[in-house]
C-alpha cells in the first residue's frame, strides 16, 4: 500500500476561511472512500488502526474537524457548530472528487455522518454511527463539560498521557502502546514549553449551550430522514447512548443494524480486530 498521506483543504465559515486537516490512507484513486470522523475532542489519528485495516479496499480519509488536530481554528467561537462541521465535510468530499462515500463517525462524527445522510442526494451510501445516535444524554454531557475547554498543561508526555487515561477511561483496554498513540496525536508542545491539548478551548462554548437544563438532546427528525444502511454500534457500558435508543433505531428511520462492544463505555475506539471486524463486516456487505 502507498504510505500514509497528510493533507488539507480550504474550506470557508461566515467570518472568513480555514483549513481542515485530513489523513489518507489506501490507494490516491480508489472509487471507494470511506470517511472516518472522530469525537469531541480527538482528532483523525484515532482511526489510524481501523484505517490500516480497510486501506486495501478503500480509500481511508480521516480528517481533523476544524479546531482540532492539525485544522485550523475558528476565530467565532459559536461557529463550532454541527451546521460548519456539515460544510467542511461537504468540501471535502468535493475535493475527494467521488459521488458516493461510506462513513464511520465516533461520538461527534457519528452527529455529522447523521446530519450529512439525511440530506437529500447525501453522498453517505453506508453509515457506521459509533457510539453516536438521535439522543445525546445529558448525564453524558455534563460529564464531557468537566474536562471539555479546560485546557491543562503539563510538564510531560507521561502526565499528559495519565490525564488522557483518565478522562477516557471509559474507552477500554489498551496496551500502553495504545494508550500513548491516544495521547501523542492530541497534544503538542505550547510556546511556554508545557505539553497543551492540541483543540482549540473554545469548542467547548457551543457545547455548554447543548446541555440546557439537564434535558437530553433528541435528534430524531434527522435520524428518521437517512435511508442509507446504518449500524450503530454502542459500548456496553456508555452513559450517552442508551439501550433503549439502539433499539428505537432498530425501528426507525433506517432500520439500522446494531452490535454492542462489552467492557467498554463511550466509545469504543475501533482499535483491536474484534471492534474493527464488526465494521469490516458492515461495510463490505
Amino acid at each position: 500500500m502507498p504510505p500514509m498521506r497528510q493533507r488539507s483543504v480550504l474550506c470557508a465559515n461566515p467570518t472568513g476561511l480555514h483549513r481542515v486537516a485530513y489523513t489518507e490512507w489506501g490507494e490516491p484513486h480508489n472509487p471507494k472512500v470511506l470517511v472516518c470522523v472522530h469525537g469531541l475532542t480527538r482528532c483523525g489519528r484515532d482511526f489510524d488502526f481501523l484505517a490500516q485495516a480497510l486501506e486495501a479496499k478503500y480509500r481511508v480519509v480521516c480528517p481533523d474537524v476544524v479546531g482540532r488536530g492539525l485544522s485550523d481554528w475558528l476565530v467565532d467561537k459559536p461557529q463550532y457548530r454541527i451546521e460548519q462541521y456539515l460544510a467542511d465535510m461537504v468540501t471535502l468530499i468535493a475535493r475527494l472528487d467521488v459521488e458516493q462515500v461510506h462513513w464511520v463517525g465516533t461520538s461527534m462524527g457519528g452527529l455529522i455522518g447523521m446530519a450529512l445522510a439525511a440530506q437529500a442526494n447525501t453522498p453517505i451510501s453506508r453509515l457506521v454511527l459509533n457510539d453516536a445516535g438521535p439522543v445525546v444524554t445529558a448525564v453524558s454531557m455534563v460529564r464531557i463539560a468537566q474536562y471539555v475547554g479546560k485546557d491543562p498543561r503539563f510538564e510531560s508526555m507521561e502526565q499528559a498521557e495519565q490525564f488522557v487515561r483518565a478522562v477516557s477511561a471509559t474507552f477500554g483496554q489498551f496496551t500502553d502502546a495504545q494508550w500513548r498513540h491516544l495521547t501523542e496525536h492530541v497534544v503538542r508542545t505550547g510556546a511556554d514549553g508545557k505539553i497543551e491539548f492540541r483543540y482549540d478551548p473554545g469548542i467547548a462554548e457551543p457545547f455548554r449551550q447543548f446541555r440546557g437544563e439537564g434535558q437530553d438532546l433528541e435528534l430524531w427528525p434527522i435520524y428518521d430522514a437517512i435511508r442509507c444502511p446504518t449500524l450503530v454500534i454502542r459500548g456496553a457500558e456508555s452513559d450517552l447512548l442508551r439501550p433503549e435508543t439502539v433499539a428505537q433505531m432498530r425501528q426507525r428511520g433506517p432500520h439500522a443494524e446494531s452490535a454492542e462492544i462489552p467492557g467498554v463505555g463511550h466509545a469504543p475506539m475501533l482499535m483491536d480486530e474484534a471492534q474493527v471486524a464488526v465494521v469490516r463486516k458492515f461495510l463490505l456487505k
